[in-house]
Formats: C-alpha cells, structure tokens, sequence
C-alpha cells in the first residue's frame, strides 16, 4: 500500500518557486493597517508603550510582540539535503521551504536567515546576538561534526529552544516507529540488538535517543565508512568514540548477523539481501538514506516476508518525514515558554507519535493512501504527516514534559482547554465543532443513520458512538452491515446497533402512523407497506417521529432534494418556523452564517422575512448573537431592480413584526454587510457590527457564495444544516467524508438537546 509520489520537472519546481511570485514566504500584518489611528497605534507614538512595558519587565516581550511565536531557520548551507556544501545562498529555497512547513502544520510563524560563516564560534557568536528575538531557534542543513558543536554551544548561551532537526527530528520519528515495530514483534526494548549504518549526525542521534528510551550500550554496534567502531580504533571524534565498543566485528556484514533491528543513514545500496538474511526473526529495518535507501523493500521482502521496513520516501509504507516531529516539538515548546528541548521532551514526542499510529485514522489519512485506509500494522508504524490531528495531539506531550523537567516557564494548567486551541489554530471550524461536541457528550442522545449499510456511514456511526455522544442506530440488513463493517475496518463484535426495516417489530406502527398522513395524498396502502419496508430515508423519519431515536442522519447516497422529499413524508415543519438550509462559513476570527442555501428557490418577501426569523434562531442556539443583512447587488436601492425591490419588502415585513428581535438590515452588498469601512458611507445603516447573517435572493447564490468561498477563500464551510422541522434530522453532501457525517450527527443531536432545554 504505497502513498502517492509526485515526479516533477526541474521546470516545475522552479515555475513553482518563481510564479506568480518569488519565494514561498511573504509577512502578513495581524492587526488592521487602514486608518490613521491605526498607524498611530501600530508605531509612533502608540509603540511606546510597550516599549516602555518590556524595558521595565524583560518578560513582557512575550505579551507585545510575536516573540512567542517566532522561529528562526538558521543555516550555513554546508550540507544542503543531499547536495552537500552549495553555500548559504542555494539553501535559501530549502530554508524558507522550512519556514513554510512550521506555518501550514503548527501556525509557528518562522522566518529564514542564512548566515555567510562556516567558522563554528564565529557562527555561533552570529546567532548568539541575534538568538534572543525570537522564541526558538531551528538549526538545519549544517554538516558534521560542526553541527554536534553550534547547537551545544547555542543551547548553552541562548534562554530558548535551539534545535538541529536533521539530528532530532530523524531520531524522533524513528523512535516512534522503533516503539511501535518492537510492540508488533513482541521484542524487549532492553534486549534488542541494534545495529546502526552511518555514524552521522542524524544517526548518533538515533541511537542516543532509542538509548534513552531502554536500548543497551552493550546491544548496539556502529558501523561507519571504515567499518564497526570499536574500541581499539583510533580514528574516532569524540562523538563516534562515545559509542565504540569491544568487540571482534569489523564489517557490516558481520554486525548484521542475528540483529533484530538497523537504521540506516549512509548511502544508497550498502546493506544486501543476505545481510537482511543474517538478521533474527521478525527484522525491522530503518532504510533511511535518500533518495535512494540502504536497501529496498522490495529486496527486503523479497527475502524476508517477516520484516517490518521503514524509509525516508513517500512512496513506500512507514515513511520518516521529519514533518511529523519538529513543527510539533517547537509548537509545545513555545506555548509553555520552553527554555530549551530537552530528552524528555523528544521521548514524549516519539511516544506520542507512536500512539497515534494506533488510534484509528480519519478520511484525511486514507485520502493520502488514495483511499486504502492503513490501520495499525507492520505497514503502518507511523502516522501520516496530513493527519489532521497532529497538530492538537503531539504538543501537548512535549509541554507536560516539558513542564515535568522543569525547562517550561509558563506552565499550562488545562491540558483539555489547551488541546482545543490547538485545534482551532488550523481549523477555524473546530472552536465551534468543539462547542457542539461538548454540549453533546453532556447530554447523549440516540441517532439513527439511515444509510447504515454504507462503510462510511458505519464508521461515523462508531466514531459517533465512541466519542461519547451518544447511541448509534444503523439501518441496513444486518449481514451487509457487518460485511461492510469489515471493509471499514472495525470488528464484527463492534457495540453498534442494527436494525432491518423489513424485519422492525416497529414495522406495523411505523405503516400505521404514516398510512394516516399518506392516504389522503395518492397513496395506497402497499405503497406505503413499501416506504417501510425499503426506503431508509422514510423508515428513519417514522422512528424519529414515533419517539424510538432523538435525531437522524442521512444524505451520501441520495440529494438534498430526494432526501428531504422522504424526510416530508413523515416529519413535517414545526410550527411557526420554516425549513431551510444554513450553511456556516469559518475563517479565522469571522463566523458567517448563509441562508438558504437548499430549500427555497426563489423566496419572494415574505419568504425572505421567514428564512431570516428561523436563521437567527438558529444561529442564537448556536451561541452567536445574530445580525442579519439582506444581501443584494445594490445598497438601499442603487441601482434599483426588481429583486431588489424584493429584498426591500422583506426587510419592511420585518419591520413590522413582533418576532424579529434582531438586528437586520438591507437590500445591501456583500462588502457593506461585512466590511465596516464601506459601511461608514451609510451612516443611517442599523447594523451595530457587521453582519454574520447573510440572507440570500435565491437558491443559486447562495450556492455559488458557498462554493467560491469553500474553494478560493481560505474558508471552511459546514452544513448546509437543516432546520425549522419539527424533529432534528440533517442532510450530508453526496460522499461525504466520516468527519463530515459525524459531525452533522453531532449538529443533529445539540438540535434534539436545544429542543429539550
């Protein structure tokens, strides 16, 4: 099961690199730079203050500027990737590719600066003065053994965390993989021989650091250009002669006999099949050289069926991509004030990473795989560097430990509350999602999925049910259900309820009670014999409406429309309300809600009222204090037009009912309703603050909106969720992801909680 590898061109990097245009990184102002106000907070005389602040207290640096966020990515550029010494200039694009890394994975801010010296104290004295300004410090493509002295020097001389990923960061993610391939095998970490190829920076760090976690001294052999190093050699550094030991091995070839475990991080080719041959059972086998490893796996199995292989490449299972382990480690590092990074710190993380290996993986991972969704196995020891759930899973190791050893100078006191933001620094819906699961886990409720025969379905529905939210029901014949169960990857015995609404002791009320609403309308009793007995969608609906479910879920396999057609049959709009779609639009630090997005094609005024009295209310449940802007292509009738005209009478509807105990405003354009400097040109406008109920002329712009600002507006967009009927059901998108489908269970459930409160 490979994940997928992109060839490209020399040309495309480079068009990459230089189009539209240079570089990978730019610098973003995080506050707003429009009024001159602004600029006089921004700088003089406004600066002055925190100036003053920080002179007087060193530590308030943290609380007025983005020390605390900020890594520097510092190189010299005498080891650059594979390509060797090329000078500070040609490892600019790999250092602000780094730089961009720490961005998209951790939201550390990093800038790069590469620094003309390759005298190690005159390197150092160069980062010492200017080390300080920021909150960490992330060495990269240094060579040996100068790297083994910079960082010990600047570790000592800098209060902040100074890092050298290309020893660390290798060492951390193979450890985590060493954890879990040692489970697998059922090995004692203590009494397993290791064998380690190249004696580089990276490798000397490797083998430290599976030390620390119970490797012996006396069980592990290195073995470099010239051999075993062993303790009658005398060409060893300082570093190599730390590990030499007594022993009659000379070759690589003999310390390959009987090993249980190699890390390679040499070169290309140097280990053969019969030394994989020579090695004990069950081999794991660290190939970590690039781009072309130790050994293959395909040469490995082709000898050796029982080994668990590991690589540097994305196109070959266990990958050790240094992503997964330095954005994380700064990132934990950061939040606690970390004066350096300690072991501790880098165990915790290896452990972490190794757990979540374990843990059952979200459609993300399986979408990197090209749909194959890995589970925890010989070919999955370690996570996939797009899991999404990295970013809130790892750090928090790495602060505890870092608050357990002492280095953490502000202490995290919620780990849960920290986890949450974490979440959010990626996901601008996760703060809200979060809010829901909350509520949800507090109070459980029991939610039927209509299409429980589908494997996505029956993993949502576990995943519903294993957070804690709630009773899952999947409607589906049971031997399907549980022969897709295991192409989903869950057992058989899973606590999941199955329930065929063909065989339903419930089947006779659920025909009774919808006879009665359907047989006025056309139908038939076989007809309705017939909904029961074989459409999901209506069976469902009975359940709900007769009491035996609190909410539902349906909609990956059927459209909106056809779904909410078989929801109509048996549930209907509660009263006084209307049934619409809302769609929730997330960015960072804006929450826009749009509506409809489903239901009404074209809603003349008085339907433009309606859809704006039930989105409020929803949105008010929803914990937000709605404001609500009529949207049109003209702003209070310039220019004029016959839709706007409707928008204006809906607006005057509302003026004079007693339910809109809301702000509203319109007809106005988009960039009026959100933007406050556009809104200064209509000072009679009622809006308080921009708006965050958007109501839409129609169906189709609505969709459009969504669609665009999903695709090309950096936003995340939930729903549409369904409202205004008088039991809680909400519609997914065709193929919608496991998340998705879980968490519109999650909104239906908070509806039922909402309904009872």
């Amino acid at each position: 099961m490979a994940q997928g590898r992109y060839n490209t061109s020399d040309k495309e990097a480079l068009d990459f690199h230089r189009c539209p245009q240079p570089g990978k990184i730019s610098i973003a102002a995080t506050k707003p730079m429009v009024t001159q106000r602004d600029l006089s907070l921004a700088y003089s005389p406004g600066v002055a203050a925190p100036v003053k602040a920080i002179a007087e207290n060193p530590e308030a640096v943290y609380e007025y500027t983005s020390k605390g966020n900020m890594v520097a990515v510092v190189s010299n550029g005498t080891a650059i990737l594979g390509l060797g010494d090329l000078g500070p200039a040609a490892s600019k694009p790999v250092m602000e590719g780094k730089a961009v890394l720490f961005k998209r994975f951790a939201d550390v801010d990093s800038i790069d600066i590469e620094i003309e010296e390759t005298d190690v104290n005159a390197f150092v004295e160069c980062v010492r003065r200017f080390g300080n300004t920021f909150g960490g410090i992330n060495l990269e493509d240094i060579k040996s053994p100068e790297c083994f002295l910079i960082e010990s020097a600047l570790r000592d001389a800098l209060d902040i965390p100074v890092f050298h990923d290309d020893q660390h960061g290798t060492a951390i993610i193979a450890t985590a993989g060493l954890i879990n391939a040692i489970e697998l095998t059922n090995r004692d970490i203590r009494e397993t021989k290791v064998v380690l190829v190249g004696a580089g920076a990276a490798g000397l760090s490797v083998l430290e650091l599976v030390q620390s976690l119970g490797v012996q001294k006396q069980n592990t052999i290195v073995v470099d250009i010239n051999g075993v190093v062993h303790d009658q050699r005398d060409d060893l550094n300082q570093w190599n002669q730390k590990h030499a030991i007594a022993t009659p091995m000379r070759t690589l070839k003999e310390a390959m006999v009987g090993a249980d475990v190699v890390f390679g991080l040499s070169a290309g080719g140097v280990i053969s099949q019969d030394m994989v041959k020579s090695m004990a059972k069950d081999p794991i086998i660290f190939a970590m050289a690039n781009p072309d490893p130790e050994i293959s796996p395909e040469q490995v199995h082709a000898v050796r069926r029982d080994a668990i292989i590991a690589t540097g490449r994305s196109d070959y299972p266990n990958q050790v991509n240094n992503v997964l382990g330095f954005p994380y480690i700064f990132r934990g590092a950061l939040d606690v004030r970390a004066r350096t990074i300690n072991e501790d710190m880098k165990i915790a993380c290896a452990r972490a990473l190794a757990e979540l290996a374990r843990e059952d993986v979200p459609d993300e991972v399986a979408a990197a795989y090209h749909g194959a969704r890995p589970s925890f196995g010989r070919d999955y020891i370690i996570p996939a560097p797009f899991d999404p759930r990295l970013i809130s899973f790892i750090p928090p190791y790495v602060a505890e430990a870092a608050m357990k050893s002492g280095v953490a100078r502000r202490p995290i006191a919620d780990m849960d509350a920290y986890r949450d933001q974490l979440a959010q620094r990626l996901d601008p819906a996760a703060a809200l999602i979060q809010t829901i699961h909350s509520t949800v886990r507090s109070t459980p409720k029991t939610v039927v999925f209509a299409e429980g025969e589908e494997p996505a379905v029956i993993r949502a529905a576990y995943a519903f049910q294993n957070q804690g939210f709630g009773k899952a029901i999947l409607i589906g014949r049971e031997q399907q259900v549980k022969r897709n169960m295991k192409i989903a990857g869950l057992d058989e015995t899973a606590d999941l309820e199955i329930c065929n609404a063909m065989l339903s002791d419930r089947n006779p009320d659920y025909f009774d009670y919808l006879y009665a609403r359907l047989q006025r309308k056309g139908y038939l009793s076989r007809d309705v014999q017939r909904l029961i007995n074989n459409d999901r969608n209506v069976f469902s609906s009975c359940m709900l409406a007769l009491g035996d479910a609190d909410a539902m879920v349906s909609g990956i396999t059927r459209n909106y429309d056809i779904t909410l057609k078989d929801v109509l049959r048996a549930i209907d709009p509660a009263k006084g309300r209307r049934v619409l779609g809302l769609s929730i639009a997330l960015t960072k630090g804006h929450t826009v809600f749009i509506a409809d997005t489903n239901v009404t094609e074209f809603p003349d005024s008085e339907e433009l009222a309606d859809i704006a009295v039930e989105a409020s209310r929803t949105v008010r449940h929803l914990g937000f204090v709605p404001r609500v802007a009529f949207l049109s292509y003209s702003n209070f009738g310039n220019p004029g037009g016959e839709r706007s005209q409707n928008i204006r009478q809906a607006v005057q509807i509302l003026d004079e009912r007693a339910n809109a105990n809301f702000e509203y405003e319109g007809e106005i354009s988009a960039d009026v309703a959100l933007d406050p400097v556009a809104r200064q040109m209509y000072p009679f406008a009622r809006l308080s603050e921009p708006a965050n109920v958007l109501i839409m002329p129609a169906v189709h712009s609505a969709s459009i909106s969504t669609k665009l600002l999903s695709v090309l507006g950096q936003t995340t967009v939930i729903g549409p969720l369904l409202t205004g009927l008088s039991k809680p059901v909400q519609i997914c998108s065709l193929g919608a992801s496991v998340s998705e489908i879980v968490n519109m269970a999650s909104f239906a459930a908070y509806a039922a909680g909402v309904e009872e409160r």
